[in-house]
């Protein structure tokens, strides 16, 4: 069993606070976000700053810990692809129960270790459920026109037509394709307007 460290930043040692039920104490720390704090699409990128205001409650039962944790998230628009990033707060609550106060039933209670709470589980279920399941960069987000596979504001700024038989998978290659033109190589000198001509009497 991996025994927590009480260097560690989400480790808060309640030693100071005693187990009289009653006495409280607060506390304020900034710590790095752990790895996959969020979901696939949004998250709190790992090791960007939580800020978190806490109090630590004596209780009958074990430490009551309630605050705020602050920090950041990123992720991208599920309509028009762009990336997002916003702050957040939310609020915390957790019940640390003492190990001679749990019992096998209290499965979803929390356990100290000693005098030391692990404070990521109680981390994770605040912030997770509160991030929202399909981001988007803003309320009114046209999205992706499917044949061309650019949003609204980007093919406004001049982005090529495409066929409308284009597969919206393959948008990207054929956007690439439609704005460079054929690959010419650097030494061939640029035509001149008699040798155009002269190519299409030729044709002709």
């Amino acid at each position: 069993m991996k025994h927590l460290d009480p260097r560690a930043p989400l480790v808060v040692d309640t030693r100071e606070l005693g187990r009289r039920p009653g006495a409280s104490q607060r506390t304020a720390r900034t710590a790095p976000a752990p790895a996959d704090l969020g979901s696939e699409v949004v998250g709190v990128p790992q090791g960007s700053d939580l800020h978190l205001e806490l109090l630590l409650e004596s209780v009958m039962e074990g430490v009551l810990v309630t605050g705020t944790v602050t920090g950041t998230t990123t992720g991208q628009c599920v309509r028009c692809l762009d990336d997002i990033e916003r702050s957040f707060e939310v609020r915390l609550q957790e019940l640390y129960a003492y190990p001679s106060a749990s019992t096998a039933d209290d499965e979803d209670v929390l356990e100290m270790e000693g005098d030391l709470i692990d404070l990521e589980p109680a981390l994770r279920d605040a912030v997770v459920p509160t991030l929202p399941f399909q981001p988007v960069c803003r309320e009114d987000c046209p999205g992706l026109p499917t044949q061309y596979g650019l949003s609204d504001e980007a093919f406004e700024e001049g982005a090529p037509e495409l066929p409308a038989d284009v597969d919206p998978r393959w948008a990207a290659l054929a956007r690439l394709a439609a704005t460079s033109g054929p690959a010419r190589d650097e030494d061939e000198a640029p035509q001149t307007t008699p040798q155009i001509e002269q190519q299409n009497n030729r044709k002709g």
